[in-house]
């Protein structure tokens, strides 16, 4: 979309307020300035500010209110070389160096910058360097740095640069700003978040390798109680994200972190985990040796957590964390309660399966035909109709055997049952391999 200059009252200096035509002319090369600003038009930028007598100087560090582009109402003139002007009670303000930097224009940045421009000018709490590392552009990110930016800026919301790599985008930012001395371990002023904390919420593969190797703490926690790994942990996770969280829990594992720390509400990593659904973080946490019953504010456990959110996250797998869980000594569900838990997760055989299998024996009647909606037994016809048959015939002696080695194993299952000398398909199937089929 293109650019509509507002409606700009100018006013000159004293000296020039009865002086038509040199205010007219001021007027017209600040709007030309500022369209050049906005499309990188370094050469127009140079041409005003190669004034011989330095007219126009002023510029550089101008301060540009665009909270409301359509009505200019008010001009305030600041006799510190800042030409502002105010439009709302909001303002949101604005530099050259801002707009140049935000947009990758790096001529013009460069221009300002050599004729002085404040690199650390924050008139909206800001710095050109936040902007800059927002917008991910790493080449004014280094102009900046190189004229002397400063790397630990704090915003009016208690935000240095780094705080604001927050996309893939912005790595070689990051890079720069922990070359020209970004502290790795700032903390944000409300949330008490590090670099790392953002890079693992934003599952930055790249970002959380380069902040360990700089010597990042792991075990940090802010306000929430979080660590980085709590963190990674705790986002909610499409299913294109799965992989780059399980790399940045790998990563932060890999550097020592602890894969037992809680947040201010007793949640774990594996708890948060098993609310959004990974299944691959879900067992590298068991295989650090997360606790699968520990205890929640709440009183729920890692399986509580899995459990509730089944319906919505089919396509993550579920079924994988509730067998991940249970064959590392996981509690089970209260019998009585399986109709409801059969309700909400129907839509996905598998958990329900791994589920049922736990238990000797179940008490199947027609409450549990009833919790399965038509569409779903449609769909599913054969395997439900395998777990309503339970109500007229015993589980299977196999399945009792079964039963009874995963008993007599207790904790121990994960890790014995791969070590027997036994056929590869008994060893899968005491570890509640699927058969999309109950006996």
């Amino acid at each position: 979309m293109a650019y509509i200059a507002p409606k700009v009252r100018w006013h000159k200096p004293k000296k020039y307020r009865n002086d038509v035509i040199a205010t007219s002319r001021a007027s017209g090369c600040v709007l030309q300035f500022w369209n050049s600003l906005l499309v990188g038009d370094e050469l127009t930028v140079f041409s005003i500010l190669d004034d011989d007598d330095d007219e126009y100087e002023y510029l550089i560090d101008a301060v540009y209110d665009t909270s409301n582009i359509d009505e200019w109402k008010n001009f305030r003139f600041n006799y510190r070389r800042l030409r502002l002007w105010s439009l709302t009670y909001e303002q949101e303000l604005t530099t050259p160096l801002h707009i140049t930097a935000g947009r990758g224009f790096s001529e013009c940045l460069r221009l300002l910058l050599q004729r002085g421009a404040n690199v650390d000018l924050a008139p909206g709490g800001t710095t050109a360097l936040h902007e800059s590392c927002e917008n991910c552009q790493p080449e004014c990110t280094k102009l900046l740095l190189i004229h002397g930016a400063n790397a630990n800026a704090v915003t009016e919301d208690g935000l240095m640069p780094l705080h604001f790599c927050t996309s893939p985008e912005s790595f070689e930012c990051a890079k720069y700003l922990l070359q020209y001395g970004a502290a790795i371990n700032g903390r944000t002023v409300d949330e008490d978040d590090t670099p790392l904390h953002v890079a693992a919420s934003n599952s930055l593969t790249d970002h959380t390798e380069l902040y360990l190797r700089y010597g990042a703490a792991v075990d940090k926690q802010n306000s929430e109680g979080l660590t980085p790994l709590n963190a990674a942990c705790s986002q909610p996770q499409e299913l294109q994200e799965l992989e780059s969280y399980l790399k940045v829990c790998q990563m932060l594992l890999g550097a020592g972190a602890n894969v037992q720390t809680k947040d201010q509400d007793k949640h774990s990593p594996l708890h948060m985990a098993c609310k959004n659904v990974n299944p691959d973080i879900v067992d590298l946490l068991l295989a650090h040796g997360a606790r699968v019953n520990d205890m929640d504010y709440g009183g729920e456990a890692p399986m509580h957590n899995i459990l509730k959110v089944v319906c919505y996250k089919v396509s993550h797998h579920p079924e994988r964390i509730v067998r991940a869980l249970l064959n590392h000594g996981s509690i089970r569900v209260w019998p009585g309660a399986l109709p409801m838990v059969l309700k909400h997760c129907c839509g996905s055989p598998r958990t329900i399966e791994v589920l049922l299998n736990a238990y000797s024996s179940l008490k199947v009647n027609d409450t549990w035909v009833e919790a399965v909606s038509p569409e779903v037994l449609k769909e599913h016809k054969e395997f439900y109709e395998s777990v309503f048959s339970l109500e007229r015939s015993p589980r299977s002696l196999q399945h009792l055997a079964r039963c009874k080695i995963r008993s007599f194993l207790e904790l121990r299952v994960h890790k014995v049952v791969p070590e027997l000398d036994l056929p590869t398909f008994i060893k899968n199937y005491l570890l509640l391999e699927y058969r999309d089929h109950v006996h």
